[in-house]
């Protein structure tokens, strides 16, 4: 039985009218938040990365298919698992049909995950998935962007993840990170780790069977 509080309607309609007021409070804030947000500093990205793809070989430029503004989805997909994250699934069973507002608004959307090229389309096929889904393995592109992390520094205990706000203990996390390209120059604006949608189920994030070829990516660092 659960031990979350249970009540009559009229009580719960009551509850629930009075969370609106905290919900307007918020607005003012988050809006602050988000103008900061977009007003923080850019850095150059000087380092070439070359992703796999279905036409070969690709740059970070390359990805941006001739728009202004790219976005990353650091899809969480190991190389020894026989399929990716399932939270990133959730995710990317969605982007089909937002890519296309997307581009009306200059922007692209490419996922990147260290797994084989060959395993990512084996998984795009299985789900009906057509975006653009690239294998960044044997470039150093998630370990820049704080999405994966060198083994020594796991042994260590060294690993540190979304700014330094959480300690990690496996391989990799999910992220997305935002670039804008500027007369052939490509800059990092903003990257955004962890987790939050789940949180908004009763029963929050929960947890995968953890298995020698099974996602770990939604068990609490």
């Amino acid at each position: 039985m659960t031990d979350q509080q249970i009540v009559g309607h009229d009580d719960w309609i009551a509850a629930r009218g009075r969370f609106p007021a905290r919900k307007k409070g918020f607005r003012r804030p988050r809006e602050e938040l988000s103008r900061e947000r977009r007003e923080l500093p850019w850095e150059c990205v000087k380092k070439e990365y070359l992703f796999e793809g279905e036409n070969g070989a690709e740059t970070l430029a390359h990805l941006f298919g001739g728009r202004s503004q790219l976005i990353v989805y650091h899809f969480m997909y190991e190389p020894d698992w026989d399929i990716g994250c399932k939270n990133g699934s959730f995710w990317a069973d969605n982007f089909n049909g937002i890519i296309p507002h997307l581009n009306e608004r200059d922007m692209s959307l490419v996922a990147t995950s260290r797994a084989p090229l060959e395993k990512l389309q084996a998984q795009a096929k299985r789900f009906g998935w057509t975006f653009k889904w690239v294998s960044c393995v044997g470039n150093d592109f998630i370990l820049d962007f704080n999405v994966c992390f060198a083994p020594e520094i796991l042994a260590r205990g060294e690993a540190v993840y979304n700014y330094g706000s959480d300690k990690v203990t496996g391989p990799s996390r999910p992220g997305i990170s935002a670039f804008f390209k500027d007369d052939g120059q490509v800059f990092h604006t903003y990257s955004t780790y962890a987790r939050g949608l789940f949180d908004l189920q009763p029963g929050g994030v929960g947890e995968w069977p953890v298995t020698a070829k099974t996602p770990s990516c939604c068990a609490s660092p």
